[in-house]
């Protein structure tokens, strides 16, 4: 997948998520498979305007999305142990509506609700990438 095929893809999942994003997406793969770049023309295709900063640092990151609701971004991979997720506060979250964009869900084992799609990113030898989707029937059709 190039970034044309990926913004293409972000905008069917745009579609599919509209008119109130309420969602939980995780993004696997490893650094520079483009886990980020995605989530960033997926919240692009959703309206939201203005710099798109990689939680990398501060875990999380919210943007209000146009007409109502929020999209949280976070990024887990400084996480030392899934236990870290709880003391930050992240179940409160969790909990409300809105749409959540998790890279490195794996460092959060046990501590995520079930996520309602997943895409794993694989980078292969020739830089392009190959992604694998697993989820709910209407988001994972929107992506096929």
């Amino acid at each position: 997948m190039d970034e044309t095929a990926a913004q293409a893809t972000a905008e069917r999942l745009a579609v599919a998520l509209l008119p109130s994003p309420d969602a939980l997406i995780e993004l696997h793969g490893p650094l520079g498979a483009g886990k980020t770049t995605f989530t960033r023309l997926l919240l692009r295709a959703l309206g939201v305007e203005g710099r798109i900063k990689s939680p990398s640092y501060a875990v999380m990151e919210s943007y209000e999305l146009p007409g109502a609701g929020v999209a949280s971004h976070f990024d887990f991979y400084r996480f030392g142990d899934p236990r870290e997720w709880e003391d930050a506060g992240f179940r409160d979250v969790f909990a409300a509506p809105g749409l959540k964009l998790c890279e490195w869900p794996e460092k959060a084992a046990g501590q995520l609700p079930p996520a309602d799609l997943q895409l794993f990113i694989e980078l292969l030898p020739d830089d392009s990438r190959r992604v694998r989707v697993v989820g709910g029937a209407r988001l994972v059709e929107a992506l096929t």
